[in-house]
C-alpha cells in the first residue's frame, strides 16, 4: 500500500466515523473496507471480521458478511485461535491451510468444513483498556503471503487510529447522555422541592428532608417520589419538560 492509498483509506475510515450513528455501524463499514483492500491485493474474495477484547473476553462485533461473523464466532466459542494469539503477541498470525493445520485442530477443521481455507489475524492498537483484531478469511489455501500480510498490517494501523477516535466519540456521547439524564432527574427533584415549599410554607432544606423521609418510608427512589409529586400537580404529563442544549 503506497502513501496515497493509505491516505485514501484513512479518509474513508474518518468518513465512516462521521457518517455512522454508532460504533457497530462504523465497524461494519471498516470490515467491508478491510475486506475490499485485501481482496484487491490477493485477487480473490476476502472476508473480514472485527473482534474486540475487553476484560479478557473476546466478542465478534462486526463483519464484512454473515460468513465472516460466523467464522470469527467459531474462535470465540472455542476460546482459542489466531485472533487470540495475535492479541497476546501483538503480531499478525496466519493459518495457511485449515484442512491440514495441526495448530488449533478443532478450530481449523470447523473452518475448513465451513469453506474458509486460510486465515490472517492482525491486531489493532487501542491502548490499555481494550484490544481488537481484524480477522481475514480466504476461500483458498496460502492466500496470505508476505504482500497481503504487509498490506493488512498497514491497514490495521490506520484502522486502529480511526477506531480509537470512534470509541472516544462514542464514550463522549454516552457521557453526554448520562449528564442529560442526571440533569433531568435534578430538575424533577428541584420542582418537587419547590412545590413542597409553596404548599407547606417551609424552607428548601425542610422540603428536601420531607422528600428524603418519604423516599425511605415508601421504599422508593428519591427521584420517583419527586416525580409522583410533580405528576400530581402537572396533570396528565407525568414528566416535566426539560430544555438542555447539545
Amino acid at each position: 500500500m503506497d502513501t496515497e492509498e493509505q491516505n485514501e483509506d484513512f479518509q474513508r475510515l474518518h468518513q465512516l466515523i462521521a457518517g455512522t450513528g454508532d460504533i457497530t455501524s462504523f465497524l461494519d463499514g471498516m470490515t467491508r473496507l478491510a475486506a475490499t483492500t485485501l481482496s484487491r491485493v490477493t485477487g480473490i474474495r476476502i472476508e473480514c471480521a472485527a473482534t474486540l477484547c475487553r476484560r479478557k473476553r473476546a466478542v465478534t462485533l462486526a463483519g464484512s458478511s454473515d460468513d465472516a461473523i460466523l467464522w470469527d464466532g467459531i474462535e470465540q466459542a472455542l476460546g482459542d485461535g489466531p485472533v487470540m494469539e495475535a492479541l497476546q503477541t501483538n503480531q499478525p498470525v496466519t493459518l495457511k491451510d485449515t484442512s491440514t493445520a495441526v495448530q488449533w485442530p478443532q478450530y481449523s477443521n470447523a473452518l475448513a468444513e465451513a469453506g474458509a481455507r486460510s486465515v490472517l489475524a492482525v491486531p489493532l492498537e487501542l491502548g490499555d483498556d481494550a484490544s481488537a483484531a481484524l480477522n481475514f478469511f480466504a476461500p483458498a489455501t496460502g492466500a496470505f503471503s508476505n504482500a497481503p500480510i504487509a498490506e493488512a498490517v498497514v491497514f490495521a494501523d490506520t484502522a486502529g487510529q480511526a477506531l480509537r477516535l470512534a470509541l472516544r466519540i462514542a464514550t463522549a456521547d454516552l457521557l453526554a447522555e448520562d449528564l442529560k439524564a442526571a440533569m433531568a432527574r435534578r430538575t424533577v427533584i428541584d420542582l418537587s422541592t419547590g412545590i413542597i415549599m409553596a404548599e407547606s410554607n417551609c424552607t428548601q432544606e425542610e422540603a428536601f428532608r420531607f422528600l428524603h423521609l418519604a423516599s425511605q418510608n415508601r421504599n422508593q427512589k428519591l427521584h420517583d417520589v419527586a416525580a409522583s409529586i410533580v405528576s400530581e400537580r402537572n396533570g396528565a404529563r407525568a414528566t416535566p419538560a426539560t430544555h438542555f442544549e447539545d
